[in-house]
């Protein structure tokens, strides 16, 4: 009996220290989970002011005032934006040759070009070269015509003219935020365009070596000028400003 006695003593001992530890652990969940919940109801209390604050906007938005706004700040960024560029075609008047002397306004003409190429409709195409911006011919004749007795002034106008065209095109597409697909690097009659488009096309076994150079890979450099250039990376520079305006 006393055995009996002495082992029931022990396991109420044991028993007794259990139901501490747990107690104990009870508690500090519990401080844990007040914690918590009060952090809940200020993250809840701020959501609904958040909220509140969003329904106020997307009323006011929603609203005719809102909507009316919304609407003025839009067309005043059209009307900025046509001033902008109506200002770079007063830097840069595009015109066409009619005749040998005669120049007329590209906006009066009965059909579109862009540096010699042209899309009829129903009209008579712009003959290519009949272009002028600043009074310079947008010609192609010295890149496709290139010889020693080339006239070397024509070769310069020509380059000069492309300059005009580069830094328009730049400042039509800053203030139209339209991002260029080959963008351009000015200077003036020695300005160059850049084709991020590899030369070559890769292979499957030189797939994991490209991978690895990609990020480090520089943009191909193309002269928008033919002195001292290949002739034909200079015509597929004209090529790639044609593919921007076009774009």
């Amino acid at each position: 009996m006393r055995e009996k006695v002495e082992a029931k003593k022990l396991m109420m001992r044991n028993m007794s220290t259990h139901c501490q530890v747990a107690k104990d652990d009870a508690k500090k969940k519990e401080d844990s989970l007040g914690t918590e919940v009060r952090s809940l109801l200020v993250a809840g209390t701020s959501l609904s002011v958040a909220k509140k604050r969003l329904q106020e906007s997307s009323r006011l938005l929603t609203g005719e005032r809102g909507y009316v706004k919304l609407k003025n700040v839009q067309r005043k960024l059209r009307v900025r934006q046509q001033h902008m560029i109506s200002q770079v075609s007063l830097l840069y008047p595009v015109k066409i040759l009619v005749g040998k002397t005669q120049e007329q306004e590209l906006e009066a003409f009965p059909s579109s070009s862009r540096l010699g190429n042209s899309t009829s409709t129903g009209s008579k195409p712009v003959n290519q070269g009949s272009l002028t911006i600043l009074g310079l011919h947008l010609t192609m004749l010295p890149f496709t015509k290139m010889s020693f007795f080339t006239d070397k002034k024509e070769i310069q106008r020509s380059a000069t003219a492309l300059g005009y065209a580069a830094h328009a095109v730049t400042l039509i597409a800053s203030y139209l935020e339209v991002p260029l697909r080959y963008p351009l690097h000015l200077g003036c009659s020695r300005s160059f365009i850049h084709d991020h488009a590899p030369s070559i096309e890769p292979t499957s076994s030189d797939l994991s070596s490209d991978a690895a150079v990609s990020g480090n890979s520089k943009p191909m450099e193309f002269p928008l000028f033919l002195e001292g250039q290949d002739a034909t990376r200079a015509a597929y520079a004209v090529f790639l400003l044609n593919k921007n305006i076009r774009e």
